[in-house]
């Protein structure tokens, strides 16, 4: 046999003595309803660092989570990044998640933004918090979230619609503070000092405050973020509320290995590198979150917000809690 076709057939041995995961192990697929501008930087920082290529889907978290449960066995997911615990809660109640045992994870997500049961970790942080007009408010008014049901804010109140996720998961994170009689005391005292309808985005409400129609409002601090890098001289402010008591309400972007992922070592490997202090800023500075390792610090820009202090209720109720929270606000007749 000559030394060509003997070099041929070893060739051909060594290929079929590879494990087939480990083949598929340099491609990831990725399910992502965050959006493609936040995530695909991050993705061609890993392929440049590792060499593993990865193939991604945005849509949004719905769709996505239906698309998971139809697909099952044979889908090409590997991982499933969303917005949003109460959407991460939903696809682990729905089984499309695998639990993940990694020490560096659990070192690296602290326990209350992560699943009980280790089906997802949060990834970036953002406070849903008070933003106030600077012209017409100064923040020694302001205390508690509880507090904007007060009579001094009759007719100065202004909220985003309840439809949205990120209200959803803020009154189910009440229910699981206070109880759902307290719960619906404090969302019907909102919805009786509403100076307009709830408006379908956060970016909409602070303009209605700059437009006069309001005072105050609750917002996640990105939309602030966004509003003021377009106008420097923006004449509203956050306010950190609950400072003595429970804690500023925050939520995540995170993710989760799919239950059938065909390359879930490889899955786990990026998911690690997403909560590492080398990735962490990628993540979070794209959108001017906050970064969930606490070794990581946040953006200049998102650290001249000011510091404060976070609830440390574990993100799971905000899922677990979300339907009695969507019961609750039609009762109270926030829309």
């Amino acid at each position: 046999m000559s030394n060509l076709r003997k070099t041929a057939l070893f060739l051909l041995l060594l290929m079929f003595a590879i494990p087939i995961g480990q083949a598929l192990a340099a491609e990831l697929v990725v399910y992502s309803a965050r959006k493609e501008h936040l995530i695909k930087p991050l993705f061609e920082a890993y392929t440049q660092e590792t060499g593993t290529e990865i193939t991604y889907v945005t849509d949004k978290a719905g769709p996505l989570l239906q698309r998971l449960k139809a697909e099952g066995k044979n889908t090409r997911a590997d991982l499933l990044i969303t917005v949003d615990a109460g959407n991460l809660w939903h696809a682990a109640n729905e089984g499309v998640l695998q639990k993940v045992d990694s020490n560096v994870l659990n070192a690296n997500v602290p326990a209350n933004l992560r699943d009980p049961n280790n089906n997802w970790f949060g990834l970036s942080l953002r406070a849903r918090t008070i933003v106030y007009s600077t012209e017409r408010v100064t923040p020694e008014e302001l205390s508690t979230y509880e507090a904007l049901g007060d009579d001094v804010w009759n007719k100065r109140l202004l909220l985003r619609t309840s439809k949205k996720v990120y209200n959803q998961s803020l009154v189910a994170m009440l229910i699981a503070e206070h109880g759902e009689k307290k719960a619906a005391e404090i969302v019907e005292s909102w919805v009786a000092n509403l100076a307009a309808a709830p408006f379908s985005n956060d970016t909409k409400t602070m303009e209605a405050i700059l437009a006069g129609q309001g005072d105050v409002a609750i917002v996640n601090t990105y939309y602030f973020g966004r509003l003021l890098k377009k106008n420097p001289d923006l004449k509203l402010a956050l306010y950190w509320p609950n400072q003595n008591s429970t804690g500023v309400h925050v939520n995540v972007s995170g993710a989760g290995v799919t239950k059938y992922a065909k390359n879930s070592e490889a899955a786990i490997k990026f998911l690690e590198w997403l909560s590492s202090e080398k990735a962490q800023n990628l993540f979070a500075d794209a959108n001017m979150e906050y970064p969930v390792n606490p070794n990581v610090e946040a953006h200049e820009y998102v650290k001249a917000w000011g510091t404060f202090k976070a609830s440390d209720q574990n993100l799971a109720d905000a899922g677990a809690l979300q339907s009695d929270a969507i019961k609750l606000m039609d009762r109270a007749g926030y829309r």
